[in-house]
Order: structure tokens, then sequence, then C-alpha cells
């Protein structure tokens, strides 16, 4: 079973390779959004699945603090690049 994982980790952290190559190949910020969360998300499962070999505890902590900086990290990035109101041109009022 330990090969199994062993091989998962393996073929998980090849997955982030690629994702870095979009990240910094990305043509939109959007895309580098995505390759950024893709590559949080695989670490979160890189350190679950060496939390379950290894038998560290400790890994299943750095895993929930991984996950939470990643929804903290798309939340700075929608509040920074969302589209903003045109100042000079002021809201129309529905009826």
């Amino acid at each position: 079973m330990d090969e199994l994982l062993t091989a998962a980790i393996v073929f998980l952290l090849g997955n982030i390779a690629v994702g870095m190559a979009m990240l910094l190949r990305g043509e939109r910020p959007v895309d580098r959004l995505l390759a950024a969360q893709l590559s949080g998300t695989i670490g979160v499962a890189v350190c679950l699945l060496l939390a379950e070999v290894e038998d560290m505890p400790a890994a299943r902590d750095v895993a929930l603090v991984m996950s939470v900086l990643a929804a903290l990290t798309a939340v700075a990035f929608i509040r920074r690049y969302r589209p903003q109101a045109n100042p000079a041109r002021p809201r129309e009022r529905e009826s």
C-alpha cells in the first residue's frame, strides 16, 4: 500500500511541475490564478499522502494551513482584479 501512495505522490509532484509551467506562461491573470490554485490543491494532497505514508500527524496540520492560504489567495486575487465601476459615469437606478 505504501508503494501505491508513494507512486501517487510522485505523480502529483509531476502535476505541480506542469502547473508551475502554466503559472509562468499563463496568458491572462485568471490562467495564472487557476494554475496557482491547482498547485495549492495538489500540495495539500501531497501533504495528506505524506502524513499517511510516514505517519506524521503534523503534515495534516500543514495541509490544513495550506488550504486556508489557498482560499485567501483566491479572495485577494478577486479583490484586486475584479472590474471596477467607472466613477465618471453614474450608475443608473432601476425603477
